[in-house]
Order: C-alpha cells, then sequence, then structure tokens
C-alpha cells in the first residue's frame, strides 16, 4: 500500500514538473505566435478575430513542445514555427477566406513572373517583377507573402501525401513554406531551390522550367524528386514525418 501512494505522488510530482516546463516554455516561445499572426494579420483578420488566431497559434506551440524529441533547442524554433503557421492556415482554408481581389493578384503575380522568367531566361530578380507589377519593392513583397498564405495546399502537405511530381497537374500547392522551411530549403542546392520555387510558388510547368534553366524535362523531375527527398530527411529528423 505504501509502495502504491509513493508511485501515485511520484506521478503526480512528474506531471506537475512538466506542467511547469510547459509554462515556461511557451512564455519563451510565445514570440513566434505573436510574429506568425502579425504575419497573416492583415490579410486575415478581417475572416478570423485576432484573438482566435493567437489562440490557434498557442495550441500548435503547446503540440509542438509535446511532440518534440528532447528538451527544446535550435531546432525548435523552426519546428514550432512550421506548426504555428501552419494551424492558423488550416483554419483560414477550412473557412475559406480567399477574398476574390487576393485571387485575382495572385494571378497577375504568377503571371509576371512567367512571362519575366521566359523572356529573361532566369527567375526575376524582386525588384524587376515589382517594376513589371508598378509595385514597390515594398508592395510587392506584401504582395508576394499574401499569394503564399492564399495557397490550397502546403509544401508540407505535399511531402506528406508522397505525390508524384509528374501526376500532380493544377491542383498542386503553392510554394508556401518559404518562410518556416528555410532551414530545410538551406540544405538544398541552388537548383534544386529554383525547380522548387518556379514550379510550386510560381506555377511555371516542366516545360517551362527546363527552357528556363536549359535543362531536359527529365532532369527537371530528377531535380525535384532529390530536393523531395531532402526534404522528407528534414521532417524526419525534426519528428514531423507522417
Amino acid at each position: 500500500m505504501l509502495q502504491s501512494e509513493q508511485a501515485y505522488q511520484t506521478s503526480d510530482s512528474s506531471k506537475a514538473a512538466r506542467a511547469h516546463d510547459e509554462s515556461h516554455y511557451l512564455n519563451q516561445y510565445l514570440p513566434l505566435v505573436k510574429r506568425a499572426v502579425n504575419q497573416l494579420r492583415s490579410h486575415c483578420g478581417a475572416v478570423m478575430a485576432l484573438e482566435d488566431m493567437e489562440q490557434i497559434g498557442l495550441m500548435a506551440l503547446l503540440d509542438s513542445l509535446r511532440r518534440y524529441p528532447g528538451e527544446p533547442d535550435n531546432g525548435f524554433i523552426a519546428f514550432s514555427s512550421l506548426r504555428i503557421r501552419g494551424a492558423i492556415l488550416d483554419e483560414l482554408r477550412r473557412q475559406d477566406w480567399r477574398p476574390r481581389q487576393l485571387r485575382q493578384q495572385t494571378h497577375e503575380l504568377n503571371d509576371t513572373v512567367r512571362r519575366l522568367t521566359r523572356e529573361l531566361g532566369r527567375v526575376p530578380t524582386d525588384q524587376e517583377t515589382a517594376d513589371a507589377l508598378s509595385l514597390s519593392l515594398e508592395q510587392y513583397r506584401e504582395r508576394l507573402y499574401a499569394s503564399q498564405a492564399e495557397s490550397l495546399q502546403s509544401l508540407d502537405d505535399m511531402l506528406g501525401a508522397g505525390h508524384n511530381f509528374e501526376h500532380e497537374g493544377s491542383d498542386v500547392a503553392k510554394f508556401t513554406q518559404k518562410k518556416t522551411l528555410e532551414s530545410a530549403l538551406a540544405q538544398l542546392n541552388k537548383r534544386e531551390q529554383i525547380v522548387l520555387s518556379l514550379y510550386y510558388q510560381h506555377e511555371l510547368n516542366l516545360k517551362e522550367i527546363a527552357l528556363t534553366l536549359g535543362l531536359t524535362e527529365s532532369r527537371i523531375c530528377q531535380l525535384h524528386k532529390q530536393a523531395v527527398k531532402q526534404l522528407k530527411a528534414v521532417y524526419q529528423d525534426w519528428g514531423l514525418e507522417h
């Protein structure tokens, strides 16, 4: 009986310690939630209350703390940022929040990037794209960020679902996780990063990418598969495997 009571007390102590640690880390990493909300609020604030966005982000942060292997370290920032932003966007997608004007602006931006890519034979710079749209650099980047947040499906979803590049078609997600996947993408070579960006973010097809980079369509497909394989390995390291 005494052993049972001791075990019960030990269990209670462990739970209390975990709760204390979670509270500590929630306060420490709360700025990650604030940052995600601030990035999305200007485009989504009319659809979802700020408090609701913060609550969803906070729950995602707590879930990240419970899923992350070991104590939070430098890798936890990328790990949790991905989940926080993803949780808010999932709820926005569920509410079908995308305004018509934003959809039109996204199409205009992507059409402009495709046209400039064909004309220049390379990916246009931010300044070149902004000039073509008659926007300031700041206005262009705001529109670019909004178009990324507006996407139907994230690269994270694509990696988890195991889609085949050749058969993804018009339903494929845009490349929306540029910010939160920065650490993972940095491990790819420059050409692989360009292939992902052109296909997912700017919606160029295989032929257009091949012509831009001076490669064959089969080589573009190979580069994509290599990149996705590496990203999946990073996901597994982060504990994000599906």
